[in-house]
């Protein structure tokens, strides 16, 4: 392999989304086929197949010129993907059916929507006043949204203040996950973001402060959101 096309960034424009995708080998005549797998930001594969990469010298796929070991394809990109950092992954297959991954290549994309930062609301923690003589299970639960889509939503998550004021500044995670049993989520992707937590007769007795907010993959800060939890 010589090396494949440097790609920095991409930015979509209507009725131009295609991102060309190349790769030089310095032999090829063991190839029986090259292919990539593109992720977004998110780690979500875009193509559902192996996206074939081809030495037929057709300019609808990019390559000018058949069987000079450049393989090349044109890859659509749509504006409801997420902004941020995109993986491709270059594989080889020999004549033996051998697969190989043989190069990774990052870039960044722009979906060309103004970055909007989230929003969050609709906070619940039940029950969020509890005698605790034994451990307690605490469902958490927050809507999210964001005008880039909620596949620009990169966490959210809330940080507890004890009642003397202090913390250890963990973030903890929430998520869309669909997962009830881990995670107390019911439906997955619809905006609302759970986790289940235990407390017990260890907790600090008084008034806990829980400080949600979350993060945009472009990095911006929704609002922030205090709720308070009296353990007796």
């Amino acid at each position: 392999m010589t090396g494949v096309r440097t790609i920095d960034s991409v930015r979509y424009i209507p009725n131009d989304s295609l991102v060309l995708i190349t790769i030089t080998f310095n032999q090829s005549q063991d190839l029986r086929s090259v292919f990539t797998d593109i992720y977004a930001s998110d780690g979500s594969k875009l193509n559902q197949n192996p996206f074939s990469l081809l030495d037929n010298g057709k300019a609808e796929n990019g390559d000018f010129v058949a069987s000079d070991k450049t393989y090349s394809n044109k890859f659509p990109l749509s504006q409801l993907y997420p902004n941020g950092i995109y993986t491709i992954k270059y594989y080889a297959e020999d004549k033996d059916n051998f697969v190989k991954q043989i190069a990774t290549q990052n870039f960044k994309y722009d979906n060309g929507q103004a970055n909007i930062a989230p929003n969050i609301s609709n906070d619940i923690i039940d029950p969020d006043t509890l005698a605790v003589t034994d451990t307690v299970a605490i469902q958490i639960s927050v809507k999210a949204e964001d005008q880039n889509g909620l596949n620009d939503i990169e966490s959210v998550y809330f940080v507890v203040f004890r009642p003397d004021g202090t913390s250890n500044n963990i973030k903890l995670d929430l998520f869309d996950s669909g997962n009830n049993s881990l995670h107390g989520d019911q439906i997955a992707d619809d905006g609302i973001y759970s986790l289940k937590i235990q407390v017990d007769q260890n907790n600090m007795k008084g008034t806990y402060r829980f400080e949600f907010q979350a993060r945009d993959r472009g990095k911006k800060l929704s609002n922030i959101i205090n709720h308070s939890v009296l353990i007796q």
